[in-house]
């Protein structure tokens, strides 16, 4: 009965997520194929447990737990994530995450991949899951979507991949125009008219998450709060960051507008 009980949490945990629209805060979108597979697995073997317990067949499951210790331990150990998921509260995530964790950024010199960096702000990394070989095809891949365009929207299907492609080729898209959406965080040492916009970006899960986004120069009468969502139009240029001691790329803004939040603040990385 236990397995049962168990084995039907999940799939009801599974189908909260989707139901709550939650479940986009933990993975990439467009992996949620695999959440139905496991929902419905779940389910499936639920079903299997449920039958075996009204049949009383209980004592003819096979099983290689042979102590009472290791048979309760392999129960908590499964019940743990129902526990998480069921009792601790999705939390989405602001402005405030960047000042808890701390504002750094140890972005790579401008090249086709670096797996020793290991970015948590405003260049999305995904040189780790690849060789170089294969990272430098993929990017070189992306560049040659965007390069001929003189404007380059940046919509929720393609931040990221724009955001890793500037920060890989910044010399090469200097000039362009540019247009993003994203949550205003001001610059931690107030330099007059710098701030950032980020979005929260996800590439496989929550685990590899992280805050991404650009510089941007503002015009001498824009304002915004903390956590305001403001969209702006731009050319992209190299500015000196003093904190970090070295040249970003950044938006020059020449429009700048606060807009309402999208309904889903995360955006997630295509392959």
């Amino acid at each position: 009965m236990l397995r049962f009980l168990i084995l039907s949490g999940y799939f009801e945990l599974m189908m909260y997520l989707q139901v709550s629209g939650k479940l986009d805060q933990y993975i990439n979108a467009h992996y949620r194929y695999l959440a139905y597979l496991s929902m419905i697995l779940s389910f499936l073997l639920a079903v299997v447990q449920l039958i075996l317990w009204v049949k009383g067949e209980k004592g003819k499951t096979h099983s290689h737990l042979t102590t009472v210790s290791s048979k309760i331990s392999a129960y908590i150990l499964l019940a743990i994530p129902l526990f998480v998921g069921l009792c601790f509260p999705t939390v989405s995530l602001n402005a405030s995450i960047v000042d808890t964790k701390g504002f750094h950024f140890p972005v790579s010199e401008e090249s086709t991949g670096d797996s020793q960096v290991k970015t948590q702000y405003l260049r999305p990394d995904t040189s780790i899951y690849f060789n170089k070989g294969d990272y430098a095809d993929m990017m070189n891949m992306v560049k040659k979507k965007y390069i001929e365009h003189d404007t380059i929207k940046i919509t929720d299907e393609n931040y990221l991949e724009v955001m890793e492609m500037i920060y890989d080729f910044p010399s090469e898209f200097i000039g362009k125009k540019v247009e993003y959406t994203g949550f205003y965080y001001a610059d931690p040492e107030k330099t007059k008219n710098l701030g950032f916009l980020f979005r929260f970006g996800i590439i496989h899960c929550v685990a590899d998450s992280g805050v991404f986004g650009l510089l941007n120069i503002f015009p001498e009468d824009f304002s915004a709060e903390k956590n305001d969502w403001v969209q702006v139009k731009g050319t992209i240029e190299m500015q000196f960051y003093k904190p970090f001691n070295r040249n970003l790329p950044a938006v020059k803004v020449e429009v700048a507008k606060k807009v309402n939040p999208p309904q889903n603040q995360y955006v997630y990385r295509s392959f």
